[in-house]
């Protein structure tokens, strides 16, 4: 769906830091691993299956982080156990709250939420041998899921093994099953789209529909660039639209991996030139297309990096740089959402401005209603902003 940067977030992805605790007397040591903002535990604390959850809420919750010893289906029994003692508090404070808060503060509120429930939840620590294997019983062999997301451990000093978040764990092997899966889209005539790990599905298709029906400017038709190419989606549609060549770019390793699988699984990587820039390749197009995270603000975790652009970073360094690497009757798409209005982080006039400052008008715009089921979900404490969303494709052009 959009591009993800490794460059947004907190804490440095993939990043290995030494760890060490007492256990039965003796020091011990491993790596820390975890591809959130959250910090290396301060406390570790060992937890077995005679642990009762609300004696581990209230250990997590005077900062300690548990590392299991008990079996690991329990360990995943023990999560949701939390999960749903952190669902009451919200419930309450939401019946407290609903009356009074209004946006941005209610987002704002929404994502202190998000981040207290990662800290809770990644406080259950599972290690794991340089091989990615887990010892405790009952534990699925996921290695090559882990090896397919993390690579290899490395070896730093002492540390012979690993320590990560179950939660992170877990979604590791979510994002195993749903690469091995892929999805389906209409929009490439039923072909699927195996997003990797770290790297955004397209599982919210609208815009590919608006991509679908905006009529591609003739200039465009030689060779268009995809700027944060993701999984590669847009890169393959406009493929089968009749583009002749693509340049597509991205910041994330991962990102490209992902694209040149795809692309070549899809027949089409003789037409599609992946290259690692920031925004634009050197030249001009008829044709650039940008999918840019649609909300400003900081990412928390690897996935948040397709959601928030901080100081909408990439949205403004591509309506500022588009202009110079248009070609002549060429066009930009911007395909973005205006959630971030309806949420009260940034106004329309602000979108207009930072177009006719970077000398550009607007052609025309494709819009669509998104159908996901957050739309219909009352429950949640956006639903008044995503109700009213609106996704468009902006048709660009150099004055």
């Amino acid at each position: 769906m959009k591009t993800i940067n490794n460059n947004n977030v907190a804490a440095s992805v993939s990043a290995y830091q030494p760890l060490e605790w007492q256990e039965k007397g003796k020091p011990r040591s491993a790596l820390w691993r975890t591809e959130s903002s959250l910090p290396q535990p301060k406390r570790i604390e060992l937890a077995d299956d005679t642990m009762p959850a609300d004696t581990a809420f209230r250990h997590i919750s005077e900062g300690a982080s548990l590392l299991w010893r008990g079996d690991f289906q329990n360990a995943r029994q023990l999560l949701v156990a939390l999960g749903r003692r952190l669902e009451k508090k919200v419930t309450r404070r939401k019946a407290a709250a609903a009356a009074e808060i209004t946006f941005p503060h209610a987002f704002h509120l929404y994502r202190q939420t998000q981040a207290q429930r990662a800290r809770v939840l990644a406080s259950i620590l599972i290690e794991l041998d340089e091989q990615w294997h887990c010892a405790l019983r009952r534990a699925p062999d996921w290695s090559v899921a882990c090896t397919e997301a993390w690579g290899t451990a490395p070896k730093q000093g002492a540390a012979q093994s690993v320590l990560v978040p179950l939660r992170d764990l877990l979604g590791v092997v979510g994002a195993h099953e749903w690469r091995k899966k892929g999805v389906e889209l209409a929009a490439l005539d039923g072909e699927r789209i195996h997003a990797h790990y770290g790297v955004f599905s397209p599982v919210r298709g609208e815009y590919l529909e608006l991509v679908a029906r905006a009529p591609i400017p003739a200039a465009g038709m030689q060779q268009a660039w995809d700027i944060g190419v993701g999984t590669g989606v847009l890169s393959a549609q406009l493929i089968k639209r009749g583009v002749k060549s693509i340049v597509a770019t991205d910041m994330s390793e991962r990102a490209l991996s992902c694209a040149t699988e795809n692309l070549q699984r899809l027949g089409h990587a003789a037409k599609v030139k992946l290259q690692r820039a920031d925004l634009f390749p050197e030249g001009r197009a008829g044709l650039i297309v940008c999918n840019p995270p649609w909300l400003p603000g900081k990412a928390a975790s690897l996935l948040d990096q397709a959601i928030y652009d901080e100081d909408s970073r990439m949205l403004r360094g591509f309506v500022q740089g588009l202009a110079a690497h248009l070609q002549p009757g060429g066009e930009g798409w911007l395909i973005l959402s205006d959630l971030a209005e309806h949420l009260k982080l940034r106004k329309r006039e602000e979108l207009l401005g930072w177009i006719e400052a970077a000398g550009l008008k607007v052609l025309g715009r494709e819009d669509i209603r998104p159908s996901h089921g957050k739309v219909q979900d009352s429950e949640d404490p956006l639903h008044a902003a995503r109700a009213a969303e609106v996704t468009s494709l902006w048709r660009l052009v150099a004055i």
